[in-house]
Protein backbone atom coordinates (compact mmCIF):
# COMPACT_ATOMS: atom_id res chain seq x y z
CA UNK A 1 0.00 0.00 0.00
CA UNK A 2 1.44 3.62 -0.67
CA UNK A 3 2.07 6.20 1.91
CA UNK A 4 -0.66 8.49 2.38
CA UNK A 5 1.55 11.82 1.64
CA UNK A 6 -1.42 14.62 1.89
CA UNK A 7 -0.86 17.55 3.84
CA UNK A 8 -3.54 18.11 6.48
CA UNK A 9 -4.13 21.06 8.02
CA UNK A 10 -4.44 20.98 11.91
CA UNK A 11 -5.61 22.67 15.02
CA UNK A 12 -5.65 22.11 18.79
CA UNK A 13 -8.80 21.05 20.41
CA UNK A 14 -8.51 19.72 23.42
CA UNK A 15 -11.58 18.05 24.69
CA UNK A 16 -13.43 19.53 28.19
CA UNK A 17 -13.33 16.32 29.54
CA UNK A 18 -9.65 16.02 29.41
CA UNK A 19 -9.46 19.31 31.04
CA UNK A 20 -12.05 18.38 33.44
CA UNK A 21 -9.57 15.03 34.37
CA UNK A 22 -6.61 16.94 34.59
CA UNK A 23 -8.24 19.44 38.14
CA UNK A 24 -9.47 17.09 39.60
CA UNK A 25 -6.16 14.50 39.37
CA UNK A 26 -4.00 17.68 40.09
CA UNK A 27 -6.98 18.20 43.21
CA UNK A 28 -6.27 14.50 44.67
CA UNK A 29 -2.57 14.64 44.19
CA UNK A 30 -0.82 12.62 47.45
CA UNK A 31 1.86 14.55 48.19
CA UNK A 32 5.10 12.85 50.01
CA UNK A 33 6.98 14.53 52.74
CA UNK A 34 9.29 17.61 52.05
CA UNK A 35 13.30 16.42 53.83
CA UNK A 36 13.55 20.68 53.48
CA UNK A 37 16.46 20.20 51.66
CA UNK A 38 16.15 23.04 49.17
CA UNK A 39 15.87 21.91 45.77
CA UNK A 40 19.42 19.74 46.31
CA UNK A 41 16.95 16.75 45.64
CA UNK A 42 14.60 18.08 43.37
CA UNK A 43 11.79 19.99 43.06
CA UNK A 44 10.69 21.40 46.79
CA UNK A 45 7.48 20.32 47.73
CA UNK A 46 5.87 24.05 48.78
CA UNK A 47 7.25 25.29 45.26
CA UNK A 48 5.61 22.20 43.30
CA UNK A 49 2.11 22.59 45.57
CA UNK A 50 1.99 26.05 44.69
CA UNK A 51 2.41 25.69 40.73
CA UNK A 52 0.42 22.77 40.44
CA UNK A 53 -2.41 24.68 42.29
CA UNK A 54 -1.88 27.74 39.93
CA UNK A 55 -1.99 24.82 37.27
CA UNK A 56 -5.40 23.70 38.37
CA UNK A 57 -7.10 27.07 38.99
CA UNK A 58 -5.15 30.19 37.64
CA UNK A 59 -3.91 28.82 34.41
CA UNK A 60 -6.15 29.12 30.96
CA UNK A 61 -5.27 26.56 28.91
CA UNK A 62 -8.28 27.95 26.34
CA UNK A 63 -6.12 31.10 26.04
CA UNK A 64 -3.19 29.34 25.51
CA UNK A 65 -5.01 26.91 22.95
CA UNK A 66 -5.68 30.34 20.86
CA UNK A 67 -2.90 31.40 20.91
CA UNK A 68 -1.21 28.22 19.21
CA UNK A 69 -3.73 27.74 16.84
CA UNK A 70 -2.62 31.49 15.38
CA UNK A 71 0.33 29.60 13.83
CA UNK A 72 -0.83 27.24 11.17
CA UNK A 73 -0.46 23.68 11.54
CA UNK A 74 -0.66 20.34 9.48
CA UNK A 75 0.02 17.07 9.80
CA UNK A 76 1.27 14.22 7.41
CA UNK A 77 2.38 10.33 7.33
CA UNK A 78 6.10 9.42 6.83
CA UNK A 79 7.11 6.12 7.00
CA UNK A 80 3.71 5.31 8.68
CA UNK A 81 4.43 7.83 11.46
CA UNK A 82 1.98 11.41 11.40
CA UNK A 83 4.38 14.12 11.86
CA UNK A 84 2.87 17.42 13.31
CA UNK A 85 4.59 20.62 12.40
CA UNK A 86 4.17 24.48 11.99
CA UNK A 87 4.71 26.20 8.69
CA UNK A 88 4.92 29.82 8.83
CA UNK A 89 5.45 31.19 5.19
CA UNK A 90 6.60 34.49 4.86
CA UNK A 91 5.37 37.63 3.29
CA UNK A 92 9.08 37.95 1.55
CA UNK A 93 8.96 36.73 -1.43
CA UNK A 94 12.73 35.33 -1.25
CA UNK A 95 12.96 33.89 2.08
CA UNK A 96 14.85 31.13 2.89
CA UNK A 97 13.43 28.01 4.01
CA UNK A 98 14.37 27.29 7.50
CA UNK A 99 14.01 24.13 9.71
CA UNK A 100 13.52 24.61 13.32
CA UNK A 101 14.13 21.66 15.87
CA UNK A 102 13.19 21.52 19.37
CA UNK A 103 14.64 18.56 22.05
CA UNK A 104 13.93 17.26 25.13
CA UNK A 105 11.41 18.39 27.15
CA UNK A 106 9.54 20.23 24.89
CA UNK A 107 7.98 21.11 21.73
CA UNK A 108 7.70 23.42 18.58
CA UNK A 109 5.84 25.88 20.46
CA UNK A 110 9.35 26.46 22.49
CA UNK A 111 9.83 29.02 19.23
CA UNK A 112 6.78 31.01 19.56
CA UNK A 113 8.67 33.91 20.22
CA UNK A 114 10.88 33.80 17.03
CA UNK A 115 8.72 32.72 14.57
CA UNK A 116 7.31 36.12 13.96
CA UNK A 117 10.80 38.18 13.55
CA UNK A 118 12.49 35.40 11.59
CA UNK A 119 9.42 35.02 9.09
CA UNK A 120 8.34 38.94 9.07
CA UNK A 121 11.74 40.76 10.27
CA UNK A 122 9.94 44.11 8.16
CA UNK A 123 7.50 44.36 10.62
CA UNK A 124 9.99 43.55 13.63
CA UNK A 125 12.13 46.67 12.93
CA UNK A 126 14.91 44.22 11.14
CA UNK A 127 15.73 43.77 7.34
CA UNK A 128 13.85 42.13 5.07
CA UNK A 129 16.46 40.33 3.69
CA UNK A 130 16.82 38.35 6.91
CA UNK A 131 13.34 36.48 6.12
CA UNK A 132 12.49 32.60 6.86
CA UNK A 133 9.75 30.23 5.67
CA UNK A 134 9.86 28.61 8.92
CA UNK A 135 9.23 25.20 9.30
CA UNK A 136 8.90 23.66 12.68
CA UNK A 137 8.18 19.64 13.41
CA UNK A 138 7.24 17.64 16.45
CA UNK A 139 9.69 15.07 16.91
CA UNK A 140 7.98 11.84 16.71
CA UNK A 141 6.88 10.83 20.05
CA UNK A 142 6.25 14.79 21.26
CA UNK A 143 3.03 16.01 21.34
CA UNK A 144 0.89 15.77 18.32
CA UNK A 145 3.47 13.81 16.34
CA UNK A 146 1.42 10.65 18.62
CA UNK A 147 1.17 8.21 19.13
CA UNK A 148 4.22 6.87 17.74
CA UNK A 149 3.63 3.66 15.32
CA UNK A 150 6.04 1.16 16.48
CA UNK A 151 9.92 1.60 17.32
CA UNK A 152 12.17 2.68 15.75
CA UNK A 153 11.38 6.80 15.75
CA UNK A 154 13.71 7.76 18.73
CA UNK A 155 16.52 7.18 15.78
CA UNK A 156 17.52 10.52 15.12
CA UNK A 157 18.51 9.65 11.73
CA UNK A 158 15.05 7.92 10.82
CA UNK A 159 13.94 11.79 12.24
CA UNK A 160 16.52 13.65 9.56
CA UNK A 161 15.34 11.21 6.82
CA UNK A 162 11.83 12.22 8.17
CA UNK A 163 12.02 15.70 8.06
CA UNK A 164 13.75 15.99 4.16
CA UNK A 165 10.65 14.03 2.75
CA UNK A 166 9.00 16.84 4.82
CA UNK A 167 10.51 19.73 3.14
CA UNK A 168 10.59 17.87 -0.12
CA UNK A 169 6.81 18.06 0.30
CA UNK A 170 6.56 21.54 1.07
CA UNK A 171 8.82 21.76 -2.27
CA UNK A 172 11.92 23.48 -0.79
CA UNK A 173 14.91 22.19 -2.61
CA UNK A 174 17.43 24.44 -0.26
CA UNK A 175 16.93 25.13 3.61
CA UNK A 176 18.83 25.85 7.06
CA UNK A 177 18.20 23.91 9.72
CA UNK A 178 18.88 25.00 13.72
CA UNK A 179 18.66 22.59 16.43
CA UNK A 180 18.82 22.65 20.02
CA UNK A 181 19.42 19.23 22.84
CA UNK A 182 18.49 16.69 20.27
CA UNK A 183 17.43 18.53 17.70
CA UNK A 184 20.78 19.92 17.21
CA UNK A 185 21.41 16.17 16.81
CA UNK A 186 18.66 15.99 13.88
CA UNK A 187 20.45 19.37 12.62
CA UNK A 188 24.30 17.80 12.56
CA UNK A 189 22.59 14.59 10.49
CA UNK A 190 20.14 16.63 7.87
CA UNK A 191 23.97 17.99 7.06
CA UNK A 192 24.70 14.45 6.42
CA UNK A 193 21.71 13.40 4.75
CA UNK A 194 20.85 16.39 2.66
CA UNK A 195 24.95 18.17 2.29
CA UNK A 196 23.91 19.59 -0.74
CA UNK A 197 20.62 21.25 -0.19
CA UNK A 198 21.19 22.46 3.62
CA UNK A 199 23.24 25.85 2.94
CA UNK A 200 23.68 26.34 6.76
CA UNK A 201 23.99 24.54 10.42
CA UNK A 202 22.92 26.84 12.79
CA UNK A 203 23.37 25.00 16.28
CA UNK A 204 22.31 25.89 20.27
CA UNK A 205 21.99 23.23 23.41
CA UNK A 206 25.21 21.55 22.97
CA UNK A 207 27.58 20.13 25.59
CA UNK A 208 30.96 19.79 26.38
CA UNK A 209 30.83 16.37 26.03
CA UNK A 210 28.24 13.13 25.81
CA UNK A 211 26.04 12.50 28.75
CA UNK A 212 27.25 8.89 28.98
CA UNK A 213 31.08 9.74 27.40
CA UNK A 214 33.86 10.42 29.29
CA UNK A 215 34.28 13.24 31.73
CA UNK A 216 35.82 16.73 30.14
CA UNK A 217 39.54 17.16 30.75
CA UNK A 218 39.85 20.37 31.72
CA UNK A 219 44.25 20.91 31.35
CA UNK A 220 45.08 23.06 29.03
CA UNK A 221 41.13 24.82 28.90
CA UNK A 222 40.70 28.50 28.90
CA UNK A 223 39.71 29.96 32.41
CA UNK A 224 35.67 30.70 30.68
CA UNK A 225 36.48 26.84 29.22
CA UNK A 226 37.43 25.49 32.21
CA UNK A 227 34.38 26.72 34.13
CA UNK A 228 32.04 25.35 30.95
CA UNK A 229 33.84 22.22 31.44
CA UNK A 230 33.30 21.85 35.34
CA UNK A 231 29.95 22.29 35.01
CA UNK A 232 29.84 19.48 32.55
CA UNK A 233 31.71 17.10 34.89
CA UNK A 234 28.84 18.37 37.30
CA UNK A 235 25.92 17.50 35.82
CA UNK A 236 27.42 13.81 34.65
CA UNK A 237 28.02 13.22 38.16
CA UNK A 238 24.71 14.51 39.53
CA UNK A 239 22.28 15.40 36.85
CA UNK A 240 21.74 12.00 35.01
CA UNK A 241 19.14 10.66 36.97
CA UNK A 242 16.20 11.84 34.29
CA UNK A 243 18.44 10.33 31.17
CA UNK A 244 19.24 7.24 33.24
CA UNK A 245 15.95 6.60 33.51
CA UNK A 246 14.51 6.89 30.02
CA UNK A 247 17.55 5.81 28.78
CA UNK A 248 17.55 2.73 30.43
CA UNK A 249 13.62 1.89 31.61
CA UNK A 250 11.65 4.16 30.08
CA UNK A 251 8.35 1.51 30.66
CA UNK A 252 9.01 2.09 34.24
CA UNK A 253 8.90 5.53 34.33
CA UNK A 254 6.13 5.71 31.85
CA UNK A 255 3.34 4.59 34.12
CA UNK A 256 3.80 7.48 36.25
CA UNK A 257 4.36 9.93 33.77
CA UNK A 258 1.42 8.83 32.07
CA UNK A 259 -1.19 8.87 35.32
CA UNK A 260 0.21 11.43 37.67
CA UNK A 261 0.41 15.16 35.88
CA UNK A 262 1.91 16.49 39.38
CA UNK A 263 4.48 13.94 38.29
CA UNK A 264 4.69 15.37 34.85
CA UNK A 265 5.18 18.20 36.02
CA UNK A 266 7.77 17.87 38.34
CA UNK A 267 9.33 15.59 35.57
CA UNK A 268 9.53 18.74 33.44
CA UNK A 269 9.81 21.55 35.62
CA UNK A 270 13.11 20.24 37.04
CA UNK A 271 15.14 20.76 34.07
CA UNK A 272 13.80 24.29 33.73
CA UNK A 273 15.05 24.90 36.96
CA UNK A 274 18.71 23.52 36.77
CA UNK A 275 18.56 24.23 32.66
CA UNK A 276 17.64 27.87 32.32
CA UNK A 277 19.92 31.01 33.34
CA UNK A 278 21.74 30.89 36.20
CA UNK A 279 20.82 34.33 37.18
CA UNK A 280 17.14 33.35 37.48
CA UNK A 281 15.96 32.31 40.73
CA UNK A 282 12.61 30.25 39.30
CA UNK A 283 11.66 28.67 36.54
CA UNK A 284 9.16 31.00 36.23
CA UNK A 285 11.93 33.88 36.20
CA UNK A 286 13.56 32.69 33.03
CA UNK A 287 10.65 31.67 30.98
CA UNK A 288 6.99 32.92 31.19
CA UNK A 289 5.29 30.58 33.58
CA UNK A 290 1.93 30.43 30.91
CA UNK A 291 4.02 29.27 28.31
CA UNK A 292 5.91 26.65 30.66
CA UNK A 293 2.54 25.44 31.57
CA UNK A 294 1.06 25.51 27.90
CA UNK A 295 4.68 23.01 27.08
CA UNK A 296 3.51 20.70 30.25
CA UNK A 297 -0.50 20.49 29.17
CA UNK A 298 0.77 19.46 25.90
CA UNK A 299 2.84 16.32 27.11
CA UNK A 300 -0.28 15.36 29.36
CA UNK A 301 -2.53 15.96 26.68
CA UNK A 302 -1.14 14.35 24.08
CA UNK A 303 0.54 11.41 26.52
CA UNK A 304 3.84 12.32 25.31
CA UNK A 305 5.83 12.01 28.37
CA UNK A 306 5.39 8.26 28.09
CA UNK A 307 6.38 8.41 24.68
CA UNK A 308 9.51 10.72 24.22
CA UNK A 309 11.01 8.88 27.33
CA UNK A 310 10.74 5.90 24.92
CA UNK A 311 12.12 7.83 22.09
CA UNK A 312 15.29 8.92 24.70
CA UNK A 313 16.15 5.08 25.55
CA UNK A 314 15.94 4.48 21.22
CA UNK A 315 18.03 7.47 20.47
CA UNK A 316 20.72 6.74 23.20
CA UNK A 317 20.53 2.90 21.99
CA UNK A 318 21.32 4.37 18.03
CA UNK A 319 24.46 6.33 19.91
CA UNK A 320 25.48 3.22 21.63
CA UNK A 321 25.76 1.30 18.32
CA UNK A 322 26.86 4.02 16.39
CA UNK A 323 29.89 5.18 18.82
CA UNK A 324 31.02 1.50 19.00
CA UNK A 325 31.29 0.89 15.25
CA UNK A 326 33.06 4.03 15.11
CA UNK A 327 35.59 3.09 17.24
CA UNK A 328 33.92 5.22 19.92
CA UNK A 329 33.78 8.54 17.87
CA UNK A 330 31.33 9.67 15.14
CA UNK A 331 33.68 8.85 12.57
CA UNK A 332 34.83 12.07 10.95
CA UNK A 333 33.74 14.81 9.31
CA UNK A 334 30.84 13.94 6.92
CA UNK A 335 31.97 14.82 3.29
CA UNK A 336 30.73 18.43 1.86
CA UNK A 337 29.89 19.71 5.00
CA UNK A 338 27.40 22.93 5.50
CA UNK A 339 28.72 25.96 6.91
CA UNK A 340 28.06 25.38 10.59
CA UNK A 341 27.51 28.11 13.65
CA UNK A 342 26.79 28.18 17.34
CA UNK A 343 25.37 30.25 19.45
CA UNK A 344 26.48 29.72 23.25
CA UNK A 345 24.31 30.97 26.06
CA UNK A 346 25.00 31.24 30.06
CA UNK A 347 23.97 28.08 30.93
CA UNK A 348 25.74 26.20 28.30
CA UNK A 349 28.67 23.66 28.57
CA UNK A 350 29.82 23.83 25.09
CA UNK A 351 33.41 24.45 24.51
CA UNK A 352 34.60 25.79 21.07
CA UNK A 353 37.65 23.22 20.52
CA UNK A 354 35.78 20.38 21.54
CA UNK A 355 32.89 21.31 18.80
CA UNK A 356 35.81 21.52 16.40
CA UNK A 357 36.69 17.91 16.58
CA UNK A 358 33.12 17.41 14.57
CA UNK A 359 34.19 19.88 11.79
CA UNK A 360 35.19 23.65 11.38
CA UNK A 361 32.93 26.44 12.77
CA UNK A 362 32.30 29.72 10.46
CA UNK A 363 30.06 30.95 13.39
CA UNK A 364 30.82 31.30 17.29
CA UNK A 365 28.63 33.49 19.20
CA UNK A 366 28.29 33.56 23.06
CA UNK A 367 26.05 35.34 25.72
CA UNK A 368 26.13 35.81 29.15
CA UNK A 369 22.35 35.63 29.36
CA UNK A 370 20.09 32.76 28.59
CA UNK A 371 19.77 28.87 29.00
CA UNK A 372 19.00 25.86 27.30
CA UNK A 373 15.86 27.36 25.96
CA UNK A 374 16.96 30.38 24.14
CA UNK A 375 13.75 30.84 21.81
CA UNK A 376 11.89 30.73 25.70
CA UNK A 377 14.23 32.68 27.68
CA UNK A 378 16.40 35.22 24.77
CA UNK A 379 14.52 35.17 21.86
CA UNK A 380 15.83 38.60 20.48
CA UNK A 381 19.29 37.04 20.95
CA UNK A 382 18.56 33.79 19.16
CA UNK A 383 16.32 35.56 16.40
CA UNK A 384 19.86 37.97 15.57
CA UNK A 385 22.36 35.08 16.27
CA UNK A 386 20.27 33.18 13.45
CA UNK A 387 20.16 35.78 11.00
CA UNK A 388 23.64 37.00 11.36
CA UNK A 389 24.61 33.55 10.38
CA UNK A 390 22.70 32.64 7.73
CA UNK A 391 22.70 36.29 6.11
CA UNK A 392 25.61 34.87 3.77
CA UNK A 393 24.53 31.27 2.79
CA UNK A 394 21.00 32.60 1.11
Amino acid sequence: MSENTEIKPFRIAVDQADLDDLKDRIGRTRWPRDPGAGWSRGVPLDYLKGLAEYWADGFDWRAQERELNAFPQFTTEIDGQRIHFLHVRSPEPDALPLVLTHGWPSSPFEFREVIAALTDPRAHGGDPADAFHVVVPSLPGYGFSTPVQGPGWGNLFRIGQAWVTLMDRLGYERFAVHGTDAGAGVAGILSMLAAHRVVGVHLTGTGAGMPFGPAVELDGLSEQDRERGERFNRFQADGLGYLHAQATRPQTLAYSLNDSPTGQLAWIVEKFAEWTDPAAALPEDAVDRDHLLALVSLFWFTESGASSAHATYEGMEAWRQLTQAAGGGWGGEPPMAPPRGIAVFAADTTIRGLQEQDGPLEHWAEYDRGGHFPAMEVPELLTADLCAFLRKHR
